[in-house]
């Protein structure tokens, strides 16, 4: 299996934004930024969510929102304010927002279909 990453602008509602480059993991609910783009940001958690790691570990985030503009469209979504170490990530519901979905044979974003009923 590839990695694939993607370079996108996020923007807080204070009209601050940052460039950064993401790993698309579709196996991540969230979009995950990293602690130097939220603080510069300057993001404030709304609340705190716990997620359960691959090996099983569970860990407590704090998450807030932001504004995402990616090549292949832009939009609102939840993030989780990253912690010392933490990767940026482009997660599967930043994906659905924005009516992508990532490609595993050429590992590329695509717009996925939406069945409406």
């Amino acid at each position: 299996m590839g990695i694939t990453y993607i370079e996108g602008v996020v923007k807080g509602s204070n009209g601050r934004q940052v460039t950064g480059n993401f790993l698309v993991d579709n196996g991540a609910s969230y979009t995950l930024l990293s602690p130097e783009q939220w603080k510069e940001l300057k993001l404030k958690p709304k609340r705190s969510m716990t997620f359960t790691l691959a090996d099983g570990t569970m860990i407590s985030r704090n998450i807030s929102e932001c504004y995402i503009s990616l090549p292949q469209g832009e939009a609102h979504t939840p993030v989780i304010l990253g912690e010392e170490g933490d990767q940026p990530l482009l997660g599967a519901v930043t994906l659905e927002i924005l009516g992508l979905t990532l490609n595993p044979f050429n590992r590329t974003l695509q717009p996925a279909r939406m069945p409406l009923a």
